[in-house]
């Protein structure tokens, strides 16, 4: 029988924050069993396959128990803590245990009891809870319980036993072997007994080779050879001194799944030209002291996602999509730009919303939030969905360029190499000019040369000549 305590405690499942998403690893609990919480409490901060995500309670009372400790990977739909809701304080004797008590089971468990009153009022009840995804909803599919002994032998379905013993199944002590025609005709030919046949078919199916098997001479005893020793094939020890091994999850373990996709899905073909940016460079340095950039992060990226939006403009055929179930490739008209970022838990691809329609001051506010949100570890995982064409600054790590790989669902990605004075021909003369090289690798089902071609001239000759920016943007 229910108690009233067991009734009043509600379980609080691990969400799909994210689209999707099967898992989550708990970095950090705020509260502990006996704490007092609120609806909209943050009580713990978990990692995804995408992004750290604080998670609110969605009800008031008291911490019961927190099924997990911190650092545990949790499937979505799994309790992740117990609150009691009836308004008293919590058990006597509660400490710091991880584990889901015996009275209040973590996960349901596969019985045909009806939910507890309290469960199914809270369905009904137009309460409506904070979080999307509310994990995997419990069967509600219930099974009579088997009457007799059980049966050892497999047991097909009911077609299948009606097509091999040419009638309806009969009662298990009565149950013929299951073969087709004929097989048991062969066997009636090689006076072989079916029941005493060991069946290797699905489903428990004697075949013809079963029947050949239980007729065949017996394999004469093999001849033992003198036992001769040898030595198991040393295994490589680890040496904890010298290797450290990190568990792949969470965000590196979702961006190496991703880029195994993109490179053996999509075919990537990347294109390079080298310019001269040293307009570009002295226009950085004017605006940092312009008016409406004064609070703002001014730098040559600023102007390089201008110009590749610029690109877009002038050659809006690359912002696509190809969708393999449908058949289509998909023209966006609209600029979600990505901005690759490293952070301490991996690579991360926030983008920033309708980049195309924002003006240079927007654009620069939104690059510094995006990049002071991805340093502090808080991109949500909004932030990285829906991306169309993404940008890969290299250059900030000292290198010249790289072939990048597509973010998954992208047509291109524009990696730019580090800014370099460089003797260069400027006017029929050589002389030390600012120089960096571009890489532009695009899916070639959706882009030919000719268009991602196009596209990198045109980012090459507004970075070159920035005042281009003024008729092409």
């Amino acid at each position: 029988m229910t108690t009233m305590t067991e009734a009043s405690v509600r379980e609080f499942k691990m969400p799909d924050v994210g689209e999707g998403l099967t898992e989550a690893e708990i970095l950090k609990w705020y509260v502990k069993p006996g704490d007092t919480v609120t609806d909209g409490q943050v009580v713990c901060e978990v990692e995804t396959a995408k992004a750290a995500v604080e998670l609110p309670i969605p009800y008031d009372g008291v911490v019961r128990d927190l099924h997990f400790p911190e650092g545990t990977t949790v499937d979505v739909g799994t309790s992740i803590i117990a609150v009691d809701v009836s308004g008293g304080t919590a058990p006597a004797g509660t400490g710091p245990a991880v584990e889901a008590p015996a009275e209040v089971p973590v996960v349901p468990t596969a019985t045909p009891a009806a939910a507890p009153a309290e469960e199914k009022k809270s369905v009904g009840s137009g309460r409506q809870p904070v979080l999307v995804g509310y994990g995997v909803a419990t069967s509600s599919t219930k099974r009579r319980p088997r009457k007799g002994p059980e049966v050892a032998v497999p047991q097909a379905s009911t077609a299948l036993q009606t097509e091999l013993n040419g009638h309806a199944p009969v009662a298990a002590d009565t149950a013929r072997p299951l073969a087709k025609p004929p097989v048991r005709k062969l066997a009636k030919d090689l006076g072989v007994d079916l029941t005493a046949v060991t069946p290797s078919g699905p489903d428990g199916v004697i075949t013809r080779e079963d029947v050949h098997a239980a007729v065949a001479p017996p394999a004469p005893e093999p001849v033992t050879a003198p036992a001769v020793s040898v030595p198991p094939a040393p295994v490589p020890a680890y040496d904890a001194a010298r290797e450290t091994r990190i568990p792949i999850k969470g965000v590196r373990k979702a961006t190496a799944q991703a880029m195994i996709g993109s490179a053996f899905t999509a075919p990537h073909v990347t294109e390079f030209v080298t310019v001269d940016v040293t307009r570009t460079m002295k226009l950085v340095e004017e605006l940092k002291q312009d008016k409406e950039f004064a609070g703002l992060r001014v730098n040559p990226l600023l102007l390089i996602a201008k110009a590749l939006l610029a690109a877009i403009k002038r050659n809006p055929d690359i912002n696509a999509s190809w969708d393999e179930t449908a058949q289509e490739i998909v023209l966006k008209h609209y600029v979600n730009l990505g901005i690759a970022a490293a952070t301490p838990r991996g690579l991360i691809v926030p983008n920033i919303k309708d980049a195309h329609a924002k003006t240079l001051p927007q654009l620069a506010q939104s690059l510094g939030e995006l990049v002071s949100t991805a340093r502090e570890g808080r991109t949500s995982p909004a932030a990285m969905q829906a991306g169309t064409v993404t940008i890969t600054n290299v250059g900030v790590f000292g290198v010249d360029t790289g072939t990048p790989i597509l973010n998954p669902g992208e047509s291109a990605i524009l990696a730019v190499g580090s800014i370099k004075l460089q003797p260069w021909v400027h006017k029929g003369k050589v002389k030390p000019r600012q120089v960096t090289t571009l890489a532009l690798s695009f899916d070639h089902r959706l882009v030919d040369g000719e268009l991602g071609s196009k596209v990198l001239a045109d980012v090459a000759a507004i970075l070159e000549q920035p005042k281009r920016l003024i008729t092409w943007a």
